[in-house]
């Protein structure tokens, strides 16, 4: 290509850009002198991000019983399960969820067995309500029994059957022992630490301390906070609006439909056995987890209440001595 060539075509080149780089300056120009769009929300005046501090109640109680919030260690406890809680927001997103379908399961067994309701929330700090929940240390379900103590309140625990993953039965035992603990204390404060510390432990620490309640107590750092994240997590599912949580009614888990069947002999096959109700074998153990292998021997031939869904009809002939079924009448 010549000199004079080439001078033409990067004048030509020149002219192009020159163009294009004026076509975009006027679409900017057009598309910033429009008005913009409002935003969804607003952080803040200055548009950054911030984080703000959590005004404390002046009163609070826990089981009907007073927190001596006006003490200054009190409240600078519950101000740490506050602020944690508030601000890990997926997480107390998930208990605000969860509590709508596991909470209307418990109140009313804790309201029958005399158990303030306030114990609803030492249920969802122990497991999260998550049905399948597990420690390192071995305990389970909702309430998080270990293994022994389920069976002292009355739960099976077996291989094949382990009623701490139920949920009604394991909420019947946790309303045993907080009442027990309760006849002991003569406070359901005390009664919420001793589930996390045990009684010998609460005990030891009362006499050694020579105090009476828990807010005098100096404990672990575990059973330290363990009250006060109870009333935290109560405080904020109380009135989520008010600390920032927003959930839409139906993005709430809704309450299992369900239908009731006895199941007097055993099962071979659980997944055999959820086929033929019309379900799948995981929809059988999410309804029901505390039955633990993919059959059940019940050689003791014990009556079992197995959970179904209620929108799917169950196999013609339930009630035949062959499928060892029944409705719940």
């Amino acid at each position: 290509m010549g000199r004079s060539m080439r001078a033409n075509f990067y004048t030509k080149l020149l002219s192009v850009s020159t163009a294009f780089i004026a076509v975009v300056i006027a679409f900017q120009l057009f598309t910033f002198s429009a008005e913009p769009e409002k935003p969804t929300t607003e952080i803040n005046e200055t548009g950054k991000y911030a984080i703000f501090s959590l005004d404390i109640p002046n009163q609070m109680t826990f089981a009907n019983e007073e927190v001596p919030i006006n003490r200054y260690d009190v409240k600078e406890s519950f101000d740490r399960e506050l602020l944690v809680n508030t601000y890990w927001q997926s997480q107390t997103v998930l208990f605000i969820k969860r509590a709508n379908r596991y909470f209307p399961i418990i109140e009313p067994i804790l309201k029958k067995n005399g158990v303030p309701d306030d114990f609803k929330y030492l249920s969802l700090i122990e497991s999260g309500l998550m049905s399948r929940a597990q420690s390192p240390a071995g305990a389970v379900g909702l309430w998080q029994f270990m293994k022994t103590t389920g069976k002292e309140y009355g739960l099976e625990v077996s291989k094949e059957v382990d009623e701490r993953y139920h949920i009604e039965k394991s909420t019947e035992a946790a309303c045993k022992y907080l009442k027990k603990m309760y006849d002991h204390y003569g406070s359901w404060t005390l009664a919420a630490a001793s589930y996390n510390a045990g009684r010998s432990g609460i005990n030891r620490q009362l006499s050694r301390q020579k105090v009476d309640n828990y807010f005098d107590l100096l404990l672990n750092e575990e059973t330290g906070r363990y009250v006060y994240r109870i009333i935290a997590i109560k405080e904020i599912l109380s009135k989520p609006d008010h600390y920032g949580f927003h959930v839409k009614s139906e993005d709430l888990y809704q309450p299992m439909e369900t239908k009731t069947i006895e199941l007097n002999n055993g099962v071979p096959s659980f997944p055999d056995f959820a086929i033929k109700h019309n379900i799948t074998y995981k929809e059988l153990k999410d309804l029901n987890p505390w039955l633990r292998e993919a059959y059940l021997t019940n050689t003791a031939k014990k009556s079992y209440s197995i959970m179904l869904p209620q929108s799917d009809k169950l196999v013609q002939n339930e009630t035949s001595e062959s499928d060892s079924t029944k409705t719940e009448s």
